[in-house]
């Protein structure tokens, strides 16, 4: 049997995919990504590696994956994102691993690169995640965002080097996907019954910000971390009020 499958969700990632398929070289056993259908290159870069591309009408993150781990046919799964490339540390922890044989799940420590400077503070380093897990026992969870990997009770082993992440190309870049975030937390907010009260947006807002750029010792990170903590404040806001709209229609 197969030691381990590397599996990618795509949509209109031309602008990342081959930096991500190019840092797996041989660590596995087989590539598969899954498409949304993109319009873009994404599909013609990925013919140019030894891919299986397979295209499925987008069904949520967690959906989405469950399906890409149904594909695999190796013993073991290593999820990645499309901007998330295997640094050359990293690379050797797998590899090393993959050759002793791969036992209980292992968790990367993913750095994030945001507009081109690596972002160490800021409440977004550490940020350890789940990512190479046996096939047999694992699942994602979550309906609205921020799926979380369940797997079999075992040890987990934090590899060293980190997992770079392309994240954002523009604050406007980030500004529209933290709000995109915020509307689906919002309706998961809502579908649990939360309530949130007329001073929640603010009250959440600063104390957002005040966690990202002080206590996490953002101002470290520059200007750039000044604009992380802002752009979270702001999207606290509008999740806020947007769960305070759906609690009104709740109540109509």
């Amino acid at each position: 049997m197969k030691s381990l499958s590397v599996v990618i969700i795509t949509l209109n990632e031309e602008r990342n995919i081959q930096r991500c398929l190019k840092s797996i070289r041989d660590l596995a056993d087989e590539i598969i990504v899954l498409d949304a259908f993109s319009t873009d290159k994404t599909a013609t870069i990925c013919e140019q590696y030894n891919v299986q591309f397979v295209q499925r009408a987008w069904e949520g993150y967690a959906a989405s994956k469950n399906h890409l781990n149904s594909l695999a046919t190796s013993k073991y799964i290593l999820s990645l994102d499309a901007d998330e490339v295997i640094s050359e540390a990293l690379y050797l922890e797998i590899k090393a691993e993959k050759g002793n044989g791969f036992k209980g799940t292992y968790s990367v420590n993913r750095l994030t690169n945001y507009m081109g400077k690596w972002i160490y503070h800021s409440g977004w380093f550490p940020d350890i995640k789940p990512r190479l897990f046996p096939k047999e026992g694992s699942y994602w969870s979550g309906e609205y965002v921020h799926e979380e990997l369940v797997h079999p009770p075992s040890e987990v082993k934090i590899f060293k080097g980190v997992l770079e992440h392309y994240s954002y190309y523009s604050y406007e870049d980030h500004r529209a996907r933290a709000d995109k975030y915020s509307i689906l937390t919002a309706q998961k907010f809502n579908a649990k019954g939360k309530k949130a009260g007329p001073l929640k947006p603010i009250i959440s807002a600063v104390g957002r910000f005040v966690a990202m750029y002080f206590i996490k010792l953002g101002f470290l990170d520059g200007w750039k971390g000044f604009k992380i903590a802002q752009i979270s404040a702001q999207s606290n806001v509008l999740k806020y009020k947007e769960l305070r709209r759906l609690n009104r229609e709740g109540r109509n």
